[in-house]
């Protein structure tokens, strides 16, 4: 019996859970953007890039990672509309780990790049990547201690 009610006291939790996170994800959808089974919000402050990324996650999502050329327009064009006096946003991209390898904040591979001219080029010191407006969404290393602005990406179930 008492098995049973603690099943059941889970289940109840687990859907409760899971129906307020979907209720956020609606709520972040309205508020940003939704394309490619994703939903964006940009930030409403600069943070350093560890902080803007925690606080992706705290809202259940991460720092924006771009997989093609598609999502990077989507990105370029939301940044742009939202913000339109700001240029520079950060991705969930670095090479903290391991110089010259640049990976998503997940620490998986990325197959899709979008470098600027003679990017990247800050070596050991520059490992967090943004993007830039004034070069159409492309990509540039950056010191991980620059407060910049900021776009939080949701995966859409």
């Amino acid at each position: 019996m008492c098995t049973l009610l603690q099943e059941t006291l889970f289940k109840a939790i687990a859907q409760a859970f899971t129906e307020h996170a979907n209720q956020y994800l609606f709520t972040v959808c309205l508020r940003g953007t939704k394309a490619h089974k994703k939903c964006y919000l940009v930030s409403e402050g600069t943070k350093h890039f560890h902080e803007a990324n925690e606080d992706c996650i705290a809202k259940g999502g991460t720092l924006a990672i771009p997989r093609n050329n598609d999502e990077t327009n989507t990105l370029r064009d939301y940044g742009k509309k939202s913000m339109p006096r700001v240029s520079e946003f950060w991705l969930g991209v670095n090479d903290m780990i391991n110089e010259g390898k640049f990976v998503d904040v997940n620490g998986m591979a990325l197959q899709y790049f979008n470098w600027d001219r003679a990017q990247p080029n800050g070596g050991k010191r520059e490992n967090c990547v943004f993007f830039s407006q004034s070069s159409q969404g492309k990509w540039v290393d950056e010191v991980c201690r620059t407060a910049k602005r900021y776009i939080c990406e949701f995966l859409i179930p």
